[in-house]
């Protein structure tokens, strides 16, 4: 076990006077990992804080959590116990009970270090977890990606000190020491995928290549050079990140596959942290080469995938908002998946600022209300003497199907005088006549 400070020293896991939270299910690599790094904390100039979280999933969870926390009131290690819900979110977004529960756990982790309880979380994977990681990527279909498997250091916040150790080692630092520690039922489970790797395809493969777990990292080790080297040669600098909407220019689309893969995975990763295979990949890649402009694929991300004219946009599931009709007038009015309109009076034109509309106050209907687009609305363009379908404008302007929904209209029946933040009606518009202005701001929370 003492390679474990070498290899955090190597990889700079742990810089001086940081706050290392250690994610501590109660099990003996956890546990093995969590006493360590307390008798090592001197050392390594950190503090050290065991992060324990209850899933609810199985019968022991509760006996296991309180079982972390007696094991460090004893041995004076602050800790932190949660309880999440791990099977009514994978219910409620449409999750396996792993995913669902690995997305609950990130989550905790992720509120600590976002309020500065700690800087980083110490995950007990080693050696054979790496080597196990690695075969279930490659069997999912990943590429060098995935084949590289677990990094030393995620996100400059997920560590992994253990990650060349063995299970073996493990277990006789468990036994020098005399660590306690409890047994997860669920691991015997091989219903799940891992344990299944673990339990089932592992043990087989160990009786005929003893070395399997160290030539699967090697190769992995391997993998991570090539995978380094391909990325260093990719230019991610026209991919537009707005929000949560990212945009990939279609002309990436006929770079070669090595490189296309690499860039959908890396704008994948900020959308899902796992299950991102090489199915998902080719179907965007498909899409993108084939499908229609307009047209919009689901990803089991609870991301949409739609084609917008030079771009194609990746953003979340969003449900489309029904706002109820609300009357056009002075001040602010708030438009519930739009954003802000704030209208004043004015008796001077002057230059038109950003995200704004300057019209007639006069030439404003008393009975114009603001709403969402209907399938018959018509409207008339600024410096245009006919009107058109709404639909028709807003294609020739080239505004994505995705954000057409949510672009409110200020509108008498089905005749549209303004646009939100886009443009007005010919018949708004200022003229020699005009006494009165209204100047029209938008401030929008939406891409």
């Amino acid at each position: 076990m003492d390679k474990i400070l070498d290899f955090i020293k190597a990889n700079k896991l742990i810089k001086q006077g940081e706050i290392i939270g250690v994610a501590v299910s109660g099990g003996r690599d956890s546990m093995a990992l969590l006493h360590f790094l307390n008798e090592n904390k001197a050392q390594l100039d950190c503090q050290i804080i065991a992060i324990n979280i209850d899933h609810c999933i199985r019968e022991h969870s509760a006996a296991d959590s309180a079982f972390v926390m007696d094991y460090c009131k004893e041995n004076n290690i602050k800790a932190y116990t949660f309880k999440v819900d791990a099977v009514k979110l994978s219910r409620d977004e449409k999750l396996s009970v792993e995913a669902g529960a690995r997305k609950a756990r990130y989550n905790t982790f992720e509120a600590l270090i976002k309020k500065g309880l700690v800087d980083k979380i110490a995950l007990a994977h080693h050696l054979y977890d790496q080597a196990e990681t690695i075969l279930l990527n490659l069997l999912r279909g990943c590429g060098l990606a995935g084949a590289k498997g677990m990094e030393p250091m995620r996100d400059n916040k997920y560590i992994r000190p253990m990650l060349q150790v063995a299970r073996e080692e493990i277990m006789e630092y468990i036994d020098e020491y005399a660590i306690a520690y409890v047994d997860d039922e669920t691991n015997e489970d091989t219903n799940y995928s891992r344990n299944y790797i673990r339990q089932v395809i592992m043990p087989t493969i160990r009786k005929k290549f003893k070395s399997v777990d160290k030539n699967l990292v090697n190769f992995a080790n391997i993998c991570a050079e090539d995978d380094k080297f391909i990325n260093s040669q990719i230019d991610m600098g026209t991919i537009a990140k707005l929000g949560d909407v990212t945009r990939v220019p279609m002309y990436y689309f006929s770079y070669q596959p090595s490189v296309i893969n690499r860039v959908l995975l890396k704008v994948l990763s900020a959308y899902a942290s796992q299950d991102i295979e090489s199915k998902h990949i080719a179907l965007i890649c498909d899409f993108a080469n084939n499908g229609k402009n307009g047209d919009s694929i689901d990803l089991p991300f609870g991301i949409k995938v739609h084609k917008e004219y030079e771009y194609l946009t990746i953003a979340p599931l969003k449900t489309k908002v029904e706002t109820v009709k609300q009357e056009f007038k002075k001040g602010k009015t708030y438009i519930e998946g739009f954003g802000t309109v704030r209208i004043v009076s004015s008796k001077v034109f002057n230059d038109i600022k950003p995200h704004q509309h300057v019209v007639d106050a006069s030439k404003i209907p008393s009975n114009a209300v603001w709403r969402f687009r209907q399938d018959k609305d018509v409207f008339t363009p600024f410096g245009h003497e006919s009107a058109k379908k709404l639909n028709d404008y807003l294609a020739d302007k080239k505004i994505p199907q995705r954000l057409r929904g949510n672009i409110p209209v200020l509108a008498v029946d089905n005749t549209v005088y303004i646009v939100a933040d886009i443009e007005i009606s010919n018949e708004l518009k200022v003229d020699d006549n005009t006494t009165n202005l209204y100047k029209i701001n938008y401030e929008k929370d939406i891409i």
